[in-house]
């Protein structure tokens, strides 16, 4: 069971079907952030490699739910599947009765099929915590109740996420909502929990205000036993004074050799000198106001509209999991729970890493995490489940989902989504654009774009030539023309009759347009960086801004392996403690 996943797994589909394909007890935490009913739609306003945000917006994802044939399923399930808590059967009966077929009786079948899921393959030591907002998490925790039992809930975690504003202006009456609430669920009473601190708040740091010569600060502490010698306290004098102590005489001689008991006047009581240093900090509770959102400054923002600190993902982690073991994310977005995973693991590189399971439903999610891994130095090795390994499965996926291949093809460059939609008009005929730097100019690189088209379906040379009036337009150095199809011979003359771009860097020309094909791009392990895509400079990595992590030297390069091909759009089956 500790051998699985032998690697981590990054997975691209409906966390459900990977849920329901995994063994039981194979997880040891899991960490869900799931959408929260908000009605919303979001859109990502991308952070490039010049640490301003661009100019266009995507659509991430929509953050509602209906009431559909999904959603009848998912109810239908919970009501006949014999494997189902008798709880939650009677809980989502009465629920039905109260809400009706609703958008939030939607929502929350669709959470309660996967919760029982996770339930399933979480470890008998194992936890969970599922984010959320006031919109339904008042519904969620008794589901949550009904599948895990009243007994196992440990914590309502409450933590701040913005400051205090004002809502007038919208035309909302009420107080400001500041907080989310992260439910703190265990699988049995013996489970997996390392205490956490913080820093102490100025009032108990004034508490050491006293130096030694050393320059360490300290505070004087009670060393009289309490309750006397109705608790067994022996007495004896220390320093001319007699009273009951809380150690034994031998312990106090050791303490007083030690320079640790302190007499401020002859005649008063000896009291013991406490270190600050030597304390491990401020016990963490469950009102987390210490770990600030991630606003517009943040380095480590991307730009994703639900993303989370990395510090609130960090703590979860160190809390409740060990070295060695599994965390899983089924909702993973823009992948801050591996970012916490891989950080730790590097943070103390003489321990056995921990491993991870990250899955969300669009390639734009698993395109993002994949640029963002590539800030650890090395990578970390990991595996990705349900993308196209060939270009049968690529074809396959272009016809299930055009919008899901064009951001994957896009990936297959390091390139960004650009325009919400594969068409000309609302994106001008761009799908994605791809940073590189080549040039100094005042003392600083210079970030060029080089633009990026795919094609799934049938091409001719005008798509390439309308291309090249593109890059012309947009007064780009060069562009990428990604096709399904091999091109034919007048495609590559309107390439090569583009100009060559002069670098500055190395004074050598480069072909304005590339002309690439999916084939040769699988076949290239080099992705997202390929080595048959030529980029001038060789600092034309993926456009994500992020800090670089410390090395830590760790053998093995990242691999990505399984074929989308003959799933009929869902992952091959993988199982495995």
């Amino acid at each position: 069971m500790t051998d699985w996943p032998p690697k981590n797994l990054l997975c691209y589909g409906d966390n459900l079907a990977f849920l329901k394909d995994f063994d039981d007890e194979c997880v040891d935490l899991i960490y869900l952030d799931p959408p929260f009913n908000s009605q919303q739609s979001y859109n990502v306003l991308f952070k490039e490699a010049t640490g301003t945000p661009a100019a266009a917006q995507i659509k991430a994802f929509e953050d509602t739910w209906r009431w559909d044939m999904a959603a009848n399923v998912a109810y239908t399930e919970i009501g006949t599947d014999r494997s189902m808590p008798t709880p939650l059967v009677e809980l989502m009966r009465t629920l039905m009765n109260f809400l009706r077929p609703s958008p939030m009786m939607a929502y929350l079948v669709q959470m309660a099929v996967r919760l029982v899921q996770m339930h399933r393959v979480l470890k008998p030591t194992g936890s969970l915590y599922l984010h959320c907002d006031p919109t339904a998490s008042h519904y969620l925790k008794v589901i949550l109740d009904a599948i895990f039992g009243p007994r196992s809930f440990r914590n309502e975690v409450v933590w701040k996420r913005t400051t205090a504003h004002s809502d007038a202006k919208q035309g909302r009456k009420g107080f400001g909502c500041l907080t989310d609430v992260i439910f703190y669920f265990t699988k049995s009473d013996d489970f997996v929990f390392n205490p956490q601190y913080g820093p102490y708040d100025e009032r108990y740091l004034k508490k050491y205000g006293h130096v030694d010569s050393n320059g360490r600060h300290y505070r004087l502490d009670n060393l009289t036993g309490p309750g006397g010698a109705a608790k067994g306290n022996p007495e004896y004098e220390v320093m001319g004074v007699k009273r009951h102590w809380r150690y034994s005489k031998k312990k106090m001689e050791r303490l007083i050799g030690e320079g640790r008991v302190v007499q401020t006047r002859p005649g008063s009581v000896p009291q013991y000198k406490r270190y600050l240093d030597e304390m491990p900090g401020r016990p963490v509770q469950n009102l987390w106001d210490d770990i600030s959102p991630i606003n517009s400054q943040a380095q480590e923002r991307l730009g994703y509209p639900t993303q989370k600190p990395l510090e609130l993902l960090k703590r979860i982690v160190a809390a409740s999991s060990n070295p060695r073991d599994v965390v899983l994310d089924p909702f993973c977005g823009c992948g801050t729970t591996i970012d916490a995973v891989e950080t730790l693991n590097r943070e103390h590189p003489d321990q056995p890493p921990r491993r991870w399971i990250g899955i969300d439903i669009t390639h734009l999610a698993i395109n993002l995490i994949k640029h963002r891994l590539t800030r650890f130095d090395p990578a970390p090795e990991f595996d990705v489940v349900g993308e196209p390994a060939s270009t049968s499965g690529a074809r396959a996926l272009a016809q299930q989902d055009p919008f899901q291949f064009q951001f994957w093809a896009l990936g297959l460059v390091g390139a960004r989504p650009l325009g919400g939609k594969p068409r000309k008009g609302a994106d001008r005929g761009i799908d994605g654009v791809r940073y590189f730097q080549d040039e100094q100019r005042k003392g600083a690189l210079v970030t060029k774009p080089m633009l990026v088209q795919v094609k799934s379906g049938k091409v001719k040379s005008g798509d390439v030539r309308d291309f090249v009036g593109t890059l012309t337009r947009e007064k780009a150095e060069m562009g990428v023309f990604i096709t399904l199809e091999k091109p034919t011979a007048a495609m590559k003359k309107e390439a090569a009759s583009a100009e060559m771009y002069l670098s500055p860097w190395d004074n050598h020309h480069y072909p304005r347009v590339q002309l690439l094909t999916v084939e040769e791009l699988l076949a290239d392990p080099h992705r997202p960086n390929p080595g048959c895509l030529q980029v001038p400079g060789g600092a034309g990595g993926p456009s994500v801004t992020l800090p670089r992590a410390q090395k830590h030297r760790r053998k093995g390069t990242r691999q990505e392996a399984l074929d989308f091909e003959g799933t009929k759009g869902k992952p091959k089956k993988r199982r495995g403690k």
